[in-house]
This record gives C-alpha cells, sequence and structure tokens, in this order.
C-alpha cells in the first residue's frame, strides 16, 4: 500500500512540475528544413574569383544577424517579455555552440611576392595586440585558451589584410603558423611558415626548418621536406637546434633514395 501512495505521489509531482512548463517556445520554433524546405531560387555556381567577395559577404550577414538578434533580446528585456527573451538568449547561445569558419585567410588571398617594406605605427600596434591576446592564452600548450587563440589569428589576419606590405606581415605569418599547427590545421600551417619567408627571405624566424618538419612528419611529403631542409640548414644556420635534427633528416631521407 505505501509503495502505491508514493508512486502516486510522484506521478502528481511530475504532472504538476510539467504543468507549470506552459510556455516552453517549442511550437514557434521554426521547422527543419529537411521538413519543409524553403523556395529556393536557382543560381549558377560562383566563379572562384568570386570565393572572396561570398566569403565576406557571409561574414557581415553572421554578424548582422547577431548584432539584430542581441538587440531584439534588449528589447524584450526592457519591455519585460521573460517569455521571448527566453527565446532569444536560448538562439543566442545556440550561434555560439555553431562551428563558423574563417573561409578566406591569409595565404589565399595574398600572393607570395609581398614585401615587408614599411615601418606602420598602426602595424607595429596591430601586431603588438595580437601578440598580447596570444601571450593571454597562456604558455602552455596543454592548457591554452583557445578561445584566445582564435582571436589572435584574427587579430593577425587583420593585420595582413590591412597593412599587405608593413615590416610585420612576416612576423604575423610566422605566429599564425604556429598556432595553425597547434590547432594540427597542418596544411594551412604550412602555407603560413612558406608565407614567411617568400615574404621576407631574410626573415629572422626558423619558417624552413619548421615548414619542412610538417612535410615530413605530418603530410609526409618527403621529397619537399628534404628540399627545404637543405636550404634551411644554409639560410637559417643560426639555428643550431634545428640545423643538427635537420642534417639527420636529411641523411636519413638520401639513404631512404638509394
Amino acid at each position: 500500500m505505501t509503495r502505491i501512495v508514493v508512486t502516486a505521489a510522484m506521478i502528481t509531482l511530475l504532472t504538476v512540475v510539467v504543468g507549470c512548463q506552459t510556455n516552453t517556445g517549442i511550437s514557434q520554433r521554426l521547422e527543419r528544413r529537411d521538413i519543409n524546405p524553403p523556395t529556393t531560387i536557382p543560381i549558377e555556381v560562383a566563379a572562384a574569383a568570386d570565393e572572396v567577395d561570398l566569403a565576406e559577404q557571409l561574414s557581415s550577414q553572421r554578424q548582422a544577424y547577431r548584432a539584430t538578434l542581441e538587440k531584439l533580446a534588449r528589447y524584450y528585456e526592457v519591455s519585460g517579455n521573460s517569455q521571448k527573451l527566453g527565446w532569444a538568449q536560448t538562439e543566442l547561445r545556440a550561434l555560439d555552440r555553431i562551428p563558423q569558419y574563417r573561409y578566406v585567410a591569409g595565404p589565399d588571398f595574398l600572393p607570395a611576392d609581398l614585401r615587408p617594406t614599411e615601418r606602420l605605427q598602426a602595424c607595429d600596434d596591430l601586431y603588438a595586440q595580437a601578440r598580447e591576446t596570444e601571450r593571454k592564452a597562456g604558455m602552455l600548450p596543454v592548457f591554452k585558451d583557445e578561445e584566445l587563440l582564435r582571436a589572435a589569428l584574427s587579430q593577425y589576419n587583420e593585420l595582413l589584410k590591412k597593412y599587405p606590405s608593413c615590416d610585420k606581415i612576416d612576423d604575423a605569418a610566422y605566429r599564425m603558423a604556429g598556432i595553425h599547427e597547434r590547432f594540427k590545421d597542418y596544411t594551412i600551417a604550412l602555407q603560413y611558415y612558406q608565407r614567411t619567408y617568400q615574404w621576407d627571405p631574410a626573415t629572422p624566424h626558423p619558417a624552413r626548418f619548421k615548414a619542412a618538419q610538417i612535410l615530413d612528419f605530418r603530410l609526409h611529403r618527403r621529397a619537399e621536406a628534404l628540399q627545404l631542409y637543405q636550404e634551411a640548414i644554409v639560410k637559417e644556420s643560426q639555428y643550431t637546434e634545428f640545423k643538427a635534427s635537420a642534417e639527420r633528416r636529411i641523411q636519413d631521407l638520401s639513404d631512404s633514395d638509394k
């Protein structure tokens, strides 16, 4: 008898709790697109030259969407509409969980023949800001704040877009390469290391060694790695810690070709 009474009490409690949620907003959610797809207007496939325009358009529309949703949330907060405020806040939180990508970055929109020839204070300031953001991400690889690293990438990327002739472009490319390598985006990291020494053949960074290691150990493009190791030990010989390992790899790779 006691068990029946307890069970009945629990059912009653659950009914009350569920009944209290009278305004979940679930009925107001838009239907899934695979159930009721919107009418689409056929468009031509974009040409490769349109990629930058499309990517920038996407970026601005993302920002406009978020800004409008935030304004709507503030309106509901001021007007005291807690129900719709909750909906808007839920949608904002969902936006933060959706991965968003930078479809056009430095190696894509900047050519290999740039030269860091100008000293610009605005460029120096932006580089210092990006370095500080990267520093705040932490010193230990395991505990780095990945959101701050992505913020630093955005700042470095902004520098490359705004000041493509600034004397910090090779420095920014090298820092970006390291962050991409940290995220295991090895192909992108390789591109930035390559841009580092392409933009400044006398760059003070061991970009050739780093690029060769990615080609060797990550992408397994050993013939390219061998050639770059050989170039690195001549042009970046001051980096003795890299030079010794590069010479060993040159020997190993040369022996494997015999």
